[in-house]
């Protein structure tokens, strides 16, 4: 496995490489999310269909800009939205110009989080925007929670990991719906 800091993980995601790297709940997967052939790989991997969406992290809100509209929530939602940022919230927010349907699927809106994971949010900075982060598993496999549950096929296909420790919750972040407040995944 070649073993990245966040450092190291920079070129290897300009290349379109997809790595794994610890997030709040579960290990995640993250690509550039502008890098079609990135994304198309991360899917492949996991066996996702590009239907279904991605999820975008990033260091903090100005990171999404152009990804999201934000401005078109009402002030109160906006408001409800950063208030819970940076933290494990995940919102699903009108997309914006550059968003690409192999990030928005089949939806016209992205799930986004501004991530309080230390490692997830200094990827963040030192790449500069939004990364893909989707749980390091294949579609209908749970997802690992310690480096150790990382499937060795899954494995195999990576660019690299950055290893780490996840930030210890039960359950992957709960997505809610910025426009209602709706939990759509608790």
């Amino acid at each position: 496995m070649n073993e990245l800091t966040v450092d190291t993980a920079l070129p290897v995601l300009r290349a379109g490489g997809v790595i794994a790297y610890p997030t709040e709940a579960v290990w995640g997967l993250g690509c550039d999310p502008a890098h079609e052939a990135a994304v198309m790989k991360l899917l492949q991997l996991k066996q996702r269909p590009v239907e279904k969406g991605m999820i975008l992290v990033a260091a903090d809100p100005a990171q999404l800009e152009g990804w999201v509209r934000m401005d078109v929530l009402p002030l109160e939602r906006q408001s409800a939205v950063l208030a819970s940022w940076p933290g494990a919230n995940t919102w699903i927010l009108p997309a914006g110009v550059r968003a690409p349907r192999w990030i928005t699927g089949e939806h016209s809106g992205i799930a986004v989080r501004i991530s309080a994971h230390p490692l997830v949010a200094a990827l963040c900075r030192a790449w500069g925007g939004p990364l893909v982060s989707t749980s390091a598993n294949l579609a209908g496999e749970p997802p690992a929670r310690t480096r150790a549950e990382l499937d060795p096929r899954l494995l195999a296909l990576l660019d690299g990991l950055i290893d780490g420790q996840t930030g210890g919750l039960a359950q992957p972040t709960p997505i809610r719906d910025a426009l209602s407040g709706q939990v759509l995944r608790s």
